[in-house]
């Protein structure tokens, strides 16, 4: 669980300095070729495309760190569209796709171009813009319940190697769908105070930087490290966006490295710096940064080896060494702070393996690691395993254009929190890692068909589980006065179950255009534990059942 700091001088840089480095670092670079607009996760049909041609072979893929940008997308679309080994309906997605991604390898429209309510290209600037909106409904015994969002969305380049984009979309709930206590993968929001309904918006962009070899920028935006079809235990993407500084690297075929220095949002009041003004307090929180780098070695084709690791750091101002993309934060932190919890920060290390070799086959595991003793690894009274762990398979075209996917993730009591609540691995309260949190596993199985272009059809079960929390674990033990010394060791998994689901669903999802996608849902599940309203959306509470149907466009 790392250590905090607060009293002791660090080496830190003004946010005026900051981004004078920042800006300064990108004239360091030879201006040679790349475009890197990060290309959104919520596409999912996109992604799942890529990862298919990953795994039968056409492309070659380090899936661990997404988002992918544009261009590679656009490379690996060109690439697959040359191999004579893709089924018909897969040669159609290619031609489909490149209707969109062409615009990175075209400087003008000759080509078969999707719909764009504004598009502009020479050799010198492109400009694309696009509408956002959509909704979905919810329905059961309960009532009727939506979700509806409307926006705008552009995305640009300047020459051949920098890169902007931005994107804004309101939000609307009839009902709360996304509070931090949930366990759903329902994207994080910040809602609105003071309005029976749940109002709320999201502001992303970016500006980056790309040369022959890499990209370095500063964009507010999701992100996600580690491989899954069902929610990464790395960086999951579950947060709101938050700002932060990115660096790619690529400095050889097998050699990849990923970095970034984000500012989350703590919302942990700094009771010394508010302030009463007029009949309010005007409340100011902690600040809160994370650094987390990933290093990525490919051996042989289609086989990946990841070694990263990340502080969550308060308390204080950016520390330039945390700025530096390949450091072990671990030992800076106690240069800094020597070794004590109560001066240092929460550090965490994390590994990914991913195997494409069997042929249509993508094995991996990855593990999260916050703190582990080896000597006490299986002393049952002293250990600290506060770790999660990963492990999946997917095979594609086990028949033609079917897929079957095994998943299985558990997390360790005490893996994402910590102790000091401005060092807690989260942003606006939400976890940055599973979306389960700590305390919980989760078996996740399906099988997903896509007999024609555009069209997915996808049958999955899920099952999890959910032992107490970490508060209550340190209240019963009574652990909970002995912090600094050793009263968060011992603890063993799950001792209770205070909440399971079992779900069924049927998914079936069509994409009419490119961005655009009808879809629906049908769900029968079950739930039960004394903890079910607590972690439970209230839509879902008290039937066994939902239907959900929806139209979106843009992302």
């Amino acid at each position: 669980m790392g250590d905090i700091s607060s009293h002791i001088k660090t080496m830190i840089i003004r946010p005026k300095t900051l981004l004078f480095y920042t800006v300064l670092s990108l004239f360091f670079f030879q201006a040679l070729n790349g475009q890197s607009n990060p290309y959104h996760l919520d596409n999912e049909a996109v992604y799942d495309f890529i990862d298919e041609l990953a795994n039968k072979g056409t492309i070659n893929v380090n899936s661990c760190v997404k988002p992918y940008s544009r261009k590679q997308i656009a490379l690996f679309l060109s690439e697959a569209g040359n191999n004579n080994k893709l089924t018909s309906r897969q040669k159609e997605e290619v031609g489909f796709y490149l209707k969109d991604f062409n615009k990175e390898l075209y400087s003008n429209k000759d080509f078969n171009k999707r719909f764009d309510v504004f598009y502009y290209s020479d050799t010198t600037f492109k400009l694309s813009v696009n509408a956002i909106f959509g909704g979905r409904g919810y329905a059961n015994s309960n009532g009727f319940e939506q979700h509806r969002w409307n926006g705008a969305r552009f995305f640009g380049y300047v020459g051949q190697n920098l890169a902007f984009y931005g994107s804004l979309r309101d939000n609307y709930e009839s009902d709360t769908f996304g509070s931090p206590e949930y366990l759903t993968q329902h994207r994080g929001a910040v809602y609105k105070l003071g309005a029976d309904k749940k109002d709320y918006s999201e502001a992303r962009g970016g500006l980056v930087y790309s040369w022959k070899t890499g990209n370095i920028g500063v964009v507010k935006d999701h992100f996600t490290w580690g491989n899954n079809y069902n929610g990464s235990n790395i960086f999951s993407g579950h947060t709101p966006s938050f700002a932060h500084i990115k660096f790619n690297l690529k400095p050889a075929t097998w050699l990849e490295i990923n970095y970034l220095h984000g500012w989350l949002a703590s919302e942990v009041v700094d009771s010394a710096a508010s302030y009463n003004l007029y009949n309010d307090t005007r409340r100011v929180y902690s600040n809160k940064f994370i650094a987390a780098n990933l290093i990525t070695v490919q051996p042989w084709k289609k086989l990946y080896f990841s070694i990263g690791n990340s502080i969550v750091y308060s308390d204080g101002d950016v520390n330039a060494a945390y700025l530096i993309p390949f450091l072990f934060y671990k030992s800076a932190d106690h240069s800094y702070n020597g070794s004590r919890n109560s001066a240092g920060h929460n550090t965490q290390m994390f590994f990914d393996i991913s195997s494409r070799n069997l042929k249509n086959t993508h094995l991996y595991a990855s593990i999260f690691v916050d703190e582990i003793s080896v000597s006490d690894m299986f002393n049952q009274e002293e250990h600290s395993n506060f770790v999660s762990l990963k492990l999946g398979a997917r095979a594609t075209d086990i028949l033609p254009d079917l897929s079957l996917t095994a998943e299985y993730t558990r997390t360790n009591p005490f893996t994402y929190t910590h102790f000091i609540p401005s060092l807690t691995y989260e942003s606006n309260r939400y976890t940055l890692g599973h979306y389960l949190r700590d305390n919980a596993d989760e078996i996740f199985l399906s099988a997903r068909y896509k007999p024609i272009r555009g069209l997915d059809i996808q049958l999955s079960y899920t099952y999890y589980r959910k032992g107490k929390d970490n508060q209550k674990i340190l209240e019963e033990s009574g652990a909970i006065e002995n912090l600094w010394g050793d009263g968060r060791t011992g603890y063993s998994f799950m001792e209770d179950v205070k909440y399971k689901k079992g779900a069924i669903q049927l998914r079936v999802l069509y994409q009419i255009i490119n961005d655009a996608y009808a879809y629906a849902e049908v769900e029968n599940y079950h739930i039960s534990g004394e903890d079910q309203e607590l972690y439970t959306p209230p839509p879902y509470v008290g039937d066994n059942k939902m239907i959900v149907f929806g139209l979106n466009f843009g992302f």
